[in-house]
């Protein structure tokens, strides 16, 4: 007991919260720039969404059984879930693997990646506001309302930077989209709700594997295909399952022993930072400038706010 309150201790921290969060933060950015380089290390038309599943589907069920052999070394013993455990490793699996994906990747063919992007960290918003209002986990405050005023108006400027942003809207594009962002923003409020049951590591990894063999299944079914052009697809696609691993599980962990708006606030860091890692992996240009400073600043400001919102509540 006193080693959990240890833990515990430790991962309410601001600076671990932090440090571990923008971790988070950075793997996640990467996925932009590697799955594009996945696309075509598999030879995968973009707007195949069949074989974008399938791809998809291959990465989280490895990300699961990497994140079930790496906990299970932790641990000492294979993690196996409670008896209890099951039906909300399936639902978690439906909502944050099988929905979130599945609407993702058909909304992203039918929507600019500027959108996209403005629009997938619409999940900050929606996470916090089912924790303070729907689920009542936590306060809702106007400090936190403005750091998420703030973190997503640094979005929406380093993805507008070549003022490629309209405001037409398919419901098979930018609609799904949006479902995909909720699907995410309730998974993580179901994560810190199931996480005083389960192990968390054990409930990503479980949920990884089942929502990613469904997703396999979807692509095939649909008519996906998949073909790898050498060796280095298959050193990607290892790379793409470890971050998803690790930043799943990770975050997993810090919503369990923190306020969700303490946590998710930090999602605002995702698009930047898969904006600046597409520039030094993809080369794209045009990155690196005022614009791009004053989003990070705007991000930061509010991270702060939140953080101390949450901090004062907690006083």
């Amino acid at each position: 007991m006193q080693s959990k309150s240890k833990q515990t201790a430790f991962l309410t921290q601001p600076v671990v919260v932090g440090l571990l969060a923008m971790l988070c933060c950075m793997l996640w950015g990467s996925a932009f720039p590697c799955v594009k380089i996945g696309y075509r290390l598999f030879g995968i038309a973009g707007d195949h969404t069949p074989s974008l599943l399938l791809f998809a589907g291959l990465r989280f069920t490895l990300a699961g059984l990497l994140a079930l052999c790496i906990g299970s070394i932790g641990a000492r013993r294979w993690l196996i879930p409670k008896p209890t455990s099951w039906s909300m490793i399936l639902k978690l699996g439906l909502v944050q693997t099988v929905t979130q994906y599945i609407f993702f990747y058909i909304g992203v063919a039918h929507a600019s990646g500027v959108k996209s992007s403005i629009i997938v960290s619409a999940n900050v918003f929606f996470s916090i506001l089912i924790s303070a209002i729907v689920l009542r986990q936590e306060r809702m405050t106007a400090a936190k309302l403005l750091g998420c005023v703030a973190g997503f108006a640094g979005v929406v400027l380093i993805n507008t930077r070549g003022g490629a942003l309209d405001f037409s809207m398919q419901w098979n594009g930018e609609g799904f989209v949006l479902i995909s962002s909720l699907a995410y923003a309730i998974s993580s409020v179901m994560v810190k709700q199931y996480a005083k049951r389960e192990s968390p590591v054990t409930l990503s990894g479980y949920q990884f594997v089942w929502g990613g063999l469904v997703l396999i299944a979807v692509g095939l079914i649909g008519g996906g295909r998949i073909y790898p052009t050498s060796p280095a697809a298959f050193l990607l696609l290892g790379y793409l399952g470890m971050l998803s691993a690790v930043a799943y599980s990770l975050w997993a962990v810090l919503l369990q022993h923190n306020p969700v708006s303490r946590v998710s606030i930090y999602g605002f860091m995702n698009p930047v930072c898969g904006v600046f890692l597409s520039a030094l992996l993809l080369g794209e240009q045009g990155v690196f400038g005022p614009a791009a400073g004053i989003a990070l600043v705007l991000v930061c400001v509010g991270i702060f706010l939140v953080n101390r919102s949450v901090s004062q509540t907690e006083s």
